[in-house]
């Protein structure tokens, strides 16, 4: 089992798709670290040689990810929230932030639906 960036990779998949198993890799990025790498995209993780490894732990060493870009998207998400902006307050109120609308949907974030006495839709 491959250990990368703090992250045990799956043995049986291919290592294109167990790279994304470490946060802040996606697909794409996952097959750009593999070109630079000069690995196979449909090599199995293991199948993989310790050249192979220690050339994409090199790539994945410069790159942001894991508990540092963790670190960084809730500082951000701080930052926010000190300053007391609109999408600070919809963190803090724990409710959509990028303008979703919250009458209808929005159930994960808001729980389970209540309803209310005398609040029936009026029909036209």
């Amino acid at each position: 089992m491959a250990r990368i960036a703090g992250v045990n990779l799956p043995n049986d998949k291919r290592i294109a798709i167990a790279l994304t198993y470490i946060y802040g890799i996606g697909k794409g990025l996952s097959e750009t670290i593999l070109a630079r790498a000069g690995v196979d995209y449909n090599v199995r993780t293991k199948d993989l040689t310790p050249a192979q490894e220690n050339a994409i732990r090199q790539i994945i060493s410069t790159l942001i990810v894991e508990g540092d870009l963790r670190r960084n998207v809730q500082l951000n998400i701080k930052r926010l929230q000190d300053v007391g902006s609109y999408r600070g307050f919809r963190h803090r109120r724990r409710l959509p932030v990028r303008g979703q609308r919250t009458k209808t949907n929005a159930r994960t974030k808001r729980g389970r639906k209540m309803t209310v006495a005398n609040k029936k839709m009026e029909t036209k």
